[in-house]
């Protein structure tokens, strides 16, 4: 379980045993379903656009999702949400951004 403290969190496109996570688009897919989660919700006529927070990125050549600690007290069903995507697919997850040599030769993008 993530501390409350923390204000993000950064799932990895790694599994625990070190494998790349696929399908190679997962963070993109998963911050897209988070997509209406967002300060003030969706709005009729708003653009397609990631929730501010749920963010993909890539660092250290690892595909991520930032995950901010707001979703959790002001959404907590998808906070549960991610948090589980994360535990059910055995990412990794920490605190802060993963130093850029945590990348390893398994771990390249598509």
């Amino acid at each position: 379980m993530v501390p409350s403290s923390y204000k993000e969190v950064f799932i990895q496109g790694i599994t625990r045993d070190g494998r790349t996570f696929r399908p190679s688009d997962w963070a993109e897919r998963l911050a897209g379903v988070m997509s209406s989660f967002r300060p003030g919700g969706a709005q009729p006529g708003d653009h397609i656009s990631y929730s501010p927070w749920c963010v993909p990125t890539v660092i250290g050549g690892i595909k991520c999702v930032i995950v901010n600690s707001a979703l959790r007290t002001l959404e907590p069903m998808a906070w549960d949400f991610v948090m589980n995507f994360a535990k059910d697919n055995d990412l990794r997850t920490s605190e802060t951004a993963p130093p850029a040599s945590e990348a390893s030769p398994s771990a390249s993008s598509e």
